[in-house]
C-alpha cells in the first residue's frame, strides 16, 4: 500500500475556518431536520402503520414534490446561486437583489400555474403515478393530493429565500427551516390525525411549508434585500438563470420520477407495499443527508465564488476534499447501516399500528438502499462542480441515462424480487450515474483522479473490516425484540464508529486529521 498522503492544507482550520463554520451550522441543520424526520417517521408508523391511507398519502405526496423540486429546487441549486454571487461581488448589491427579486416572482408564478393544473387533473395524474390502488384509496390519494398542493407555492418562496440567504453564506435560518417543517408534520400525525385521520397529516406538510418560509424571513431583513415587484424576464442575469435551469429542471424531473417508478411498480404489490417502500428510502436519506447533502450544500457558495474569480485550481482542490470527506463518512454509515438494518428498523417503526411484517419487508428494502448511499452522496459533490462552472447539461444528461436504467431494471426485476428489486435497480443506476459523472469531471477539469481513489480504497478498506466486526458482534441478534434491537442498534453504531476510527487511525487517513482538527478545543488540548 502506498504512503498515505499528507492532509491537504485547504482542509486545515487555519484556512477553512469559514469553510468548517458553514459546514457546521448546515451539518446541525441536517442532523436537526434528519433526527426529527427520524421521529416523524417513527411517529407516522405509530399513528398509520403500513396500509392502504398511508399509501394513498405517499403516492398523493409525489406530485406536490416534484412541482417544487423541478421549479425552486433547479433554481436554487444549479442556476441562482453562482449568477446572484457573481453580480453581488462583480457588479453592486443593487443588481443583485434586482435578479432575486425577478427570480424570486417568476419561480412563483410557475409554480402557483403548475399547482392550479394539478389541482385540475388530479384524478387523472393519480391513477397513472399508482394504478395498482384500489378505488378508496385512490380517491383519498386525490383528496390529499389538492390539499398537499398549497405546499410547493410556499416551497417555492421558501426555496429562493434558501438560495438568497446560503449565496450570501448565511447558514443558521435555513437550517432551521427543515427542522420546523418536520416538526408540523409531527404535530400533524400526533395531534391533527385524531380527529381528521390521514388529512390531519397531510395538514401538518402544509403548515410545515409554512413555517419553511416564515422562519427565513427576518434574514432576508437582516440582509436589506431590495425587494422589487417585477418579472425582468428580459434582463440578462434572469435569462442567465433560466439557461442554466432549463437543463436542471430536467435533471431533477428524471431524478424525481425515480421515485413515481418506484410508486408505480410499488403500487401493484398490495396495500402497503408503497409505504414500506418509502420507509425503506427515508431511512437510508438519513447518512446522505447528514454528510453528502451536508457539505456538498455548505461548499457550493464557495465553489461558486472560485468559479466567478477563475481560480479552477482551487476549485478542483476543494471539490476533490469535499469528496474524500463525503467518502470517509459515508462509506461507515452505509455499511454500519446495512449491518444493523433489522434493529433499526425494529426501533424505528415497531409501534403502534406498525407490524412486524411490515419491519421485514422494510429491512429488506432497506439493504439494498444502502448500497446506494455512496454514490448519491458523491453525485452531490461532483454535480456541484459542474454547476459552478456553469455546466448544468452533463450531470442532467447522466441523470436521465439513470432514470432511463432504472425504469428499465425496476421492470425487469419487481415482480420477481418486489420492494427489493425495485431497492436495487434505484442503487444500481446510482453507482452508473456517479461513476460517469465522475470521469466526465476528470476530463472536463483535468483534475487528477489517482489520489482520489487512493483514498477510496484505503476508506472502503476501514468500512469492510468495520462492517466484519459488525456481523460478528451482532450474530446473537433476535430480530423483533425491540430491547434487543436498542441495545444492537444504540451500541452497535457507537462501537463500528470507534471500530472505524481505529482502523482510519491505523491506516493514517488525513480525514480523520482533519475532522479532529476542526473539533472544539479545551483549555487541556489547547496547552
Amino acid at each position: 500500500m502506498a504512503e498515505p498522503a499528507a492532509p491537504d492544507e485547504s482542509l486545515a482550520p487555519s484556512h477553512t475556518g469559514g469553510l468548517a463554520i458553514a459546514a457546521a451550522i448546515v451539518a446541525f441543520g441536517f442532523l436537526g431536520s434528519r433526527l426529527l424526520g427520524t421521529l416523524r417517521t417513527t411517529v407516522i408508523a405509530w399513528r398509520f402503520g403500513s396500509g392502504p391511507e398511508l399509501d394513498a398519502y405517499n403516492v398523493a405526496f409525489r406530485v406536490p414534490d416534484l412541482i417544487f423540486q423541478v421549479l425552486a429546487g433547479a433554481t436554487l441549486g444549479s442556476a441562482f446561486i453562482p449568477v446572484f454571487t457573481r453580480l453581488y461581488r462583480r457588479e453592486s448589491q443593487a443588481r443583485a437583489w434586482e435578479l432575486a427579486s425577478s427570480v424570486l416572482n417568476l419561480v412563483t408564478l410557475a409554480t402557483a400555474v403548475l399547482c392550479a393544473l394539478a389541482l385540475l387533473l388530479a384524478p387523472v395524474i393519480v391513477p397513472l403515478t399508482a394504478p395498482g390502488l384500489d378505488p378508496a384509496a385512490e380517491d383519498k390519494a386525490v383528496s390529499l393530493t389538492r390539499l398537499m398542493l398549497l405546499s410547493p407555492l410556499l416551497f417555492s418562496m421558501s426555496g429562493i429565500v434558501t438560495g438568497i440567504l446560503n449565496a450570501r453564506q448565511r447558514f443558521l435560518l435555513p437550517a432551521l427551516a427543515p427542522m420546523l417543517y418536520n416538526l408540523a408534520i409531527i404535530f400533524g400525525a400526533v395531534v391533527l390525525a385524531k380527529p381528521w385521520g390521514i388529512e390531519g397529516l397531510a395538514t401538518g406538510v402544509v403548515l410545515g411549508a409554512a413555517a419553511h418560509l416564515a422562519v427565513q424571513m427576518p434574514g432576508l431583513a437582516r440582509e436589506r434585500m431590495a425587494y422589487r415587484f417585477l418579472l425582468g424576464w428580459k434582463d440578462a442575469a434572469v435569462r442567465e438563470v433560466g439557461r442554466l435551469m432549463g437543463p436542471r429542471v430536467i435533471g431533477l424531473a428524471a431524478a424525481q420520477l425515480n421515485f413515481v417508478i418506484a410508486t408505480y411498480f410499488a403500487s401493484k404489490m398490495g396495500a402497503g407495499a408503497i409505504s414500506a417502500l418509502m420507509y425503506a428510502w427515508t431511512i437510508s436519506t438519513l447518512p446522505l443527508a447528514l454528510f453528502g447533502m451536508a457539505l456538498s450544500t455548505a461548499v457550493f457558495p464557495r465553489l461558486a465564488e472560485q468559479a466567478a474569480d477563475g481560480d479552477y485550481e482551487a476549485l478542483a482542490a476543494t471539490v476533490s476534499n469535499g469528496f474524500r470527506m463525503v467518502l470517509f463518512l459515508t462509506v461507515p454509515a452505509a455499511a454500519g447501516l446495512l449491518f444493523l438494518r433489522d434493529p433499526a428498523t425494529t426501533l424505528l417503526l415497531r409501534w403502534g399500528e406498525f407490524t412486524a411484517g411490515d419491519a421485514s419487508l422494510v429491512a429488506a428494502a432497506l439493504a439494498f438502499y444502502c448500497a446506494g448511499i455512496v454514490p448519491q452522496a458523491a453525485i452531490e459533490i461532483h454535480s456541484r462542480g459542474f454547476y459552478a462552472l456553469g455546466d448544468t447539461r452533463t450531470p442532467v444528461g447522466l441523470a436521465i441515462v439513470a432514470m432511463g436504467f432504472n425504469l428499465g431494471l425496476s421492470a425487469l426485476l419487481w415482480e420477481r424480487f418486489g420492494l427489493e428489486g425495485l431497492a436495487f435497480a434505484f442503487a444500481a443506476a446510482a453507482w452508473i450515474e456517479w461513476a460517469s459523472l465522475y470521469y466526465l469531471y476528470l476530463r472536463r477539469t483535468g483534475a487528477a483522479g489517482a489520489g482520489d481513489m487512493d483514498a477510496f480504497a484505503r476508506i472502503a478498506f476501514s468500512g469492510a473490516c468495520m462492517a466484519l466486526f459488525l456481523a460478528l458482534a451482532t450474530w446473537w441478534y433476535d430480530r423483533g425484540d425491540r430491547a434487543d434491537s436498542a441495545i444492537v442498534a444504540i451500541a452497535g453504531s457507537l462501537a463500528g464508529a470507534a471500530f472505524y476510527a481505529g482502523m482510519a487511525s491505523l491506516l493514517r487517513l488525513p480525514e480523520l486529521t482533519s475532522l479532529w482538527a476542526r473539533l472544539p478545543r479545551s483549555p487541556a488540548r489547547e496547552e
